[in-house]
């Protein structure tokens, strides 16, 4: 606000607003600012692997088949203030990750925090606070997080000691907040890589009914842009 009265002064067409004018112009400066800071500090927090994704980038050729209406759908937010779900699945390449990040920065955009992670990683790091005593403290954190994204999931075999701790993380967020799965693995075969009826039977329920669903297609944007690269 002190830089824009600053403007003000400076500049001459200012001086004939009315007082409520100017006031107004500060303050719809001071919340522009605050908007795009708060904004800043989400994306900052919510370390999306591809942190300059964005829908309106999103490849839209009709071979990857996608659903346009619910690419709209997704994009106005009602999923995240629903606390609905979204499975992305398709094959490696087909550009998962990086629309999960893109819808990653629409929900920062949108006022929402935000948090990308491997799977993998995720897994490891719960591990690694069973040990040291902080695992409660994680739950809580992952809990607290308005849009999750796990990306990779149902990668690598899953150990005994894993399984229950993704239900810990799955049975926080149901209902309350949204994840985001990326898999290469159809969503039919989850229930076989968790390897264990019940506890498959209580993380899917968890993330599946109340879940939108997109198979993403086509050839391997990677390779494509690898090909692209070489011709060039």
């Amino acid at each position: 606000m002190a830089r824009a009265l600053e403007e003000q002064w400076t500049l001459p067409a200012s001086h004939s607003l009315s007082f409520d004018e100017r006031l107004g112009l500060l303050l719809d400066r001071e919340l522009a600012w605050r908007d795009n800071q708060r904004l800043i500090r989400l994306r900052k927090k919510a370390k999306l692997k591809y942190a300059n994704a964005c829908l309106e980038d999103l490849d839209r050729r009709p071979g990857r088949a996608l659903d346009e209406r619910l690419i709209a759908t997704l994009a106005s937010g009602d999923w995240i203030r629903q606390q609905h779900n979204l499975l992305l699945t398709g094959p490696t390449g087909a550009g998962k990750t990086w629309l999960a990040c893109a819808l990653g920065n629409q929900a920062c955009r949108q006022g929402y925090s935000t948090l990308y992670l491997r799977t993998p990683r995720l897994l490891e790091q719960l591990r690694i606070a069973h040990g040291d005593g902080s695992f409660g403290r994680t739950l809580q954190q992952l809990a607290r997080v308005d849009v999750l994204v796990l990306d990779d999931w149902a990668l690598a075999p899953l150990e005994e000691g894993a399984r229950h701790d993704l239900l810990e993380v799955i049975d926080d967020r149901a209902g309350n907040r949204s994840t985001i799965l990326t898999s290469q693995l159809p969503l039919e075969h989850w229930h076989g890589w968790i390897n264990d009826p019940t506890l498959a039977d209580a993380i899917l329920d968890r993330l599946v009914h109340n879940a939108y669903r997109l198979t993403m297609k086509g050839e391997s944007l990677r390779r494509k842009k690898a090909e692209e690269q070489t011709a060039s």
